[in-house]
């Protein structure tokens, strides 16, 4: 059978508890079912992502592809549908998919990601126009964001009220207003949902591919926000944090060929999402101690220099 990565592993367990550990127990049984049943032969070593693994195959046919198996989670529903209507422009393709299972067999890509390019405008630009392709109109039955908005401002509301924070007022009203006059009207377009440089690899058939999508229904600029906070580990080291980071938004409106106000707008809005996620969970890289206090008070400056108009 083939062994787990204890990383992955360690990190299931952490965030998932006893469920998570049962799903374990049974995921080498489950990614033996799926090899045989597919006709594939692992021929590389397992990785794995935040919440799957990942591994390497080789099909009956000799084609290479990867077998992705992710814990059970709502979040994870829609990936093969957007896959499934993207037919491989701008994504990998996918060559089959076990929905109870949350299982796809995929295009095998390179493992380097856009992030580890370190050209920022370049990162941006290919990520913008990814956006732009991928933005086609959505098949039916994917989960619309406009459906999470009222969610959105109550959250919005409650961090406000319930956390120590010293955003100031103007901030959180225009995240409330782009909820309002962005969130509760979006257009029927398939986007990503998680556009980020670490979900865009190179690839033999095209240069880059996008994977690990939402499947979304939406607003494309919604992904900018996604794009930018990505990118905040590049702003840590600006010496002009103003100017670095509507230089992102400035470079993706173009390359995605969307309004500049409401890229920024959706960028803002994810900023103070942020900043108020940081002060309850921590962040990925900080969970707590001085560093969490010293991004916490970044996310702060970047959410109130998002709220300027450029």
């Amino acid at each position: 059978m083939i062994a787990m990565p204890e990383e992955f592993a360690q990190s299931t367990v952490a965030r998932e508890g006893k469920t998570g550990a049962a799903w374990l127990a049974e995921l080498p049984g489950i990614v033996d079912e799926l090899l045989g049943r597919w006709e594939c032969e692992p021929n590389g070593e397992v990785m794995h992502g935040g919440v799957g693994v990942i591994v390497p195959v080789q099909r009956r046919a000799g084609e290479s592809a990867v077998l992705k198996v992710s814990f059970p989670h709502p979040g994870n529903v829609h990936e093969p549908d957007a896959f499934v209507a993207w037919r491989g422009c701008g994504a990998v393709l996918l060559h089959d998919r076990d929905d109870e299972r949350f299982a796809m067999l995929l295009e095998r890509v390179q493992p380097s990601t856009l992030a580890e390019v370190e050209n920022g405008d370049e990162v941006v630009t290919v990520a913008g126009r990814l956006n732009h392709r991928l933005a086609i109109p959505a098949p039916r039955g994917l989960p619309r964001l406009r459906d999470q908005a009222g969610a959105w401002e109550e959250r919005l509301r409650k961090d406000a009220e319930e956390l120590p924070h010293a955003l100031p007022r103007q901030v959180l009203d225009a995240a409330v207003a782009t909820v309002r006059e962005l969130g509760r009207v979006q257009p029927d377009t398939l986007v990503h949902g998680d556009l980020h440089a670490r979900n865009i690899l190179r690839a033999s058939r095209e240069p880059w591919l996008a994977v690990d999508p939402k499947g979304y229904v939406g607003d494309p600029a919604y992904d900018g926000g996604t794009l930018l906070k990505s990118r905040a580990l590049t702003l840590l080291e600006a010496d002009d944090l103003h100017k670095a980071a509507h230089r992102i938004l400035d470079v993706f409106a173009e390359a995605t060929e969307l309004d500049r106000e409401r890229v920024q707008r959706w960028a803002q809005f994810h900023a103070v999402k942020a900043a108020f996620g940081g002060r309850r969970h921590g962040f990925r890289i900080a969970r707590s101690g001085p560093q969490l206090d010293w991004l916490t008070e970044f996310v702060d400056r970047l959410a109130e220099l998002l709220t300027e108009r450029s």
